[in-house]
């Protein structure tokens, strides 16, 4: 299966988030910078003319990310937890607070879409190895994983959606 043919499994905020951008972009951003290169076109000499060269850029930008948009929503499949069932155990969406066994620590973390990672606020890529070894888990189950710090085992403790 190519990248481009696998699923991209999304959460509905990561959705509306793809939206918001993609809005953002080229309903707001796009026009503004057209304008700005059509007026530093009207200037004349467009070789050393900042303005337009910049603005240009910047559309190639604009227009770059706006295709990955398109295509990323394209590709979507948005999973609402709240249409799951068995929501007892670790499915996509959920989060998920661990007991790291080997240091006597927690951590929570939530699966998302790749489109939605952001290590800040704990949100894992359901590709991820531990979001894999977390997947189908209940309370009381143990996750092992291969970290860059050697294997590490988790006890899951809590599950919410």
């Amino acid at each position: 299966m190519a990248a481009t043919d696998e699923k991209n499994y999304i959460t509905p905020e990561g959705f509306a988030a793809l939206e918001a951008e993609f809005h953002q972009l080229y309903k707001v951003e796009r026009p503004e910078v057209v304008r700005t290169v059509a007026w530093a076109a009207s200037n004349g000499d467009r070789s050393e003319n900042g303005d337009y060269i910049y603005g240009k850029r910047r559309l190639r930008q604009i227009d770059s990310r706006c295709r990955h948009l398109m295509k990323r929503m394209d590709f979507a499949e948005v999973v609402d937890s709240k249409e799951q069932q068995h929501l007892e155990k670790v499915f996509f969406g959920a989060w998920v607070t661990l007991f790291n066994l080997n240091d006597d620590s927690e951590v929570t973390y939530r699966i998302v879409g790749k489109d939605e990672l952001d290590p800040k606020k704990g949100y894992i890529s359901w590709v991820s190895p531990l979001a894999r070894a977390m997947h189908g888990k209940s309370i009381g189950d143990v996750v092992r994983v291969r970290t860059p710090n050697g294997e590490e085992e988790f006890e899951v403790i809590e599950i919410r959606y």
